[in-house]
This record gives C-alpha cells, structure tokens and sequence, in this order.
C-alpha cells in the first residue's frame, strides 16, 4: 500500500515537472528579464502586474588593450544587468547602449587612438538616453534605472536624470542615474583585490588586472590569455593603463562581480524606497 502511494505521488511529481517544462518551451520570454524578449502584450501585462523598474544597461565599444575584445563593455553590463534585474524581482533590462562618448575623431583623442572605438558627442548621448527614458515611462514605466559601466559619461547620466526628474516632479516616474554601479568597480573592488593578493601596480584603471579579471568572471571569451604578458610588459602604448593583466583570473573578477550586482541592487530599493508614494 504505502509502496503504491510512493508512486502515484512520483507519477504526481514527475507529471507537474513535466508540465512546468512545456509552459516554459511555449513562452520561453516569461524566464527572461530581456525587453527585447517580450512580446507587446506580454510586456503590457508585466508592467500592469507591477514590473514598473527598467534597467537602461550602457556599455561602450572601445580598445581595452590587445587581450580583451571591443564589446567588453557591452558583454560586462549586460550580464550584470539581468542578475540585478532577477535579483531585483520586479524588473526588466532595456537594450544595452553600445554607441557613447569615446573620445574626439579628428584628431583622434583618448580610445579613438585605437581601431575600433566607436565614438558620439556627449550631446547626442545625453540626447539618446532622454528619448530612451521618455519611451519606457511611455510603456509605463515608474523607475529608470542608468547605469553605466564605463568612467567617461557618468556625469551625462546624472544630468539626464535631474532633468528629467524636474520635468516629472508631479508624475510618479523617476529617473535614477546608479552611478554606484560604476563606483564599486573602484575603489571597493581595489580593496577586495589588494586583501585577496592583487598588488596596487597590478590593479591598473584600464584593461589591467581588474578589468580583465572581471571580463574573465563573465565572459572569458572575449579574453585572449596568450597576449595578456608580455614581453616586453604592455601598456599605455598598448591601450594598458596603469596596471598589468599578467595575474588576471575569475576568481578576482568574481569579487568585483558580485560587489557589482549586490552594491547596486541595494542602491536601487534604497531610491525606490525613498521616492514619495
């Protein structure tokens, strides 16, 4: 008797298994955080269920030294992105931003120095993060989430946001520059670094040891291990800036991952939370 009841509840168990999995093949999106995954009216009814937060992922298409990949950036914030999202549990992440300010084409300055780079003016960023806004609080959206995994345009995030914000100041929608995003790829990933055995020369602002290690926690693809020593050492002649990828790995990337996606869901509640409801 009880050896039959086992298996009616097996049957059970396996039966509603096997259901969960077909709704899942039939409506894959309703797995994903991705706007670009939904349909319109799937979309419509996320937001009227109460996804009102959208994510706005900014990366950049830009040289980070011979060893990484141009789409860097791109690949980094995206995957953050969807785990802040998922952790978040009321949100959705809008198509990453590839296109941003880069540097001056003629003469070429800063990462324009370099093949690859793609750049636009701060006034046209600011211009497509504005339209961008204005079309998710259109969706009906409540909160727009900037962040941005590049140093050159967090001040265009934040003022696209308090303008935005004094327009709206009698609406419900708001806008939020994360530039707390980029900051703990700083100075609080340094320190985690130094504590794990990273050395200060190592670190480096820009496709040193930290850059690359956290493309290797993510996406290590995009890193080709056979160019990240020398001889002779790379650097700024290389698109290297003060620091040497030599010692990079996951498991340094890893901290600066998981800073990145705890830190900025935190940020994140603590605006919501302090909006007037």
């Amino acid at each position: 008797m009880l050896v039959e009841i086992g298996r009616r509840a097996l049957r059970r168990i396996l039966a509603g298994a096997g259901l969960l999995l077909f709704l899942q093949a039939a409506n894959p999106a309703s797995a994903s955080v991705f706007l670009e995954d939904q349909t319109w009216t799937e979309l419509r009814d996320l937001v009227a269920a109460g996804t009102t937060t959208i994510i706005v992922p900014i990366g950049g298409t830009e040289q980070s030294g011979p060893a990484m990949a141009l789409g860097k950036h791109n690949v980094r914030v995206k995957f953050l992105a969807e785990k802040i999202a998922a952790k978040l549990g009321n949100a959705l992440v809008a198509p990453v931003i590839a296109y941003v300010p880069e540097g001056n084409v003629d003469p070429p300055t800063s990462h324009m120095r370099f093949p690859g780079t793609i750049s636009i003016s701060d006034k046209i960023f600011e211009q497509l993060l504005e339209s961008a806004a204005r079309s998710f609080r259109h969706a009906g959206f409540k909160t727009i989430v900037l962040i941005g995994d590049h140093g050159g345009y967090q001040a265009d995030e934040r003022n696209v946001a308090d303008r935005l914000n004094a327009e709206w100041k009698r609406t419900p929608v708001r806008v939020f520059a994360a530039v707390d995003y980029y900051r703990f790829a700083q100075g609080p990933y340094t320190d985690k670094l130094l504590s794990a055995g990273a050395t200060r020369a190592e670190i480096g602002t820009h496709a040193g040891l930290a850059d690359t290690s956290l493309m290797l926690a993510i996406d290590p693809s995009l890193v080709r291990k056979n160019r990240l020593a020398g001889p002779p050492k790379l650097g700024a002649r290389d698109g290297v800036y003060g620091g040497d990828p030599a010692r990079s790995s996951a498991e340094f990337g890893q901290l600066g991952v998981d800073l990145i996606i705890n830190g900025t869901t935190d940020a994140i509640r603590a605006f919501i939370a302090s909006q007037p409801k």
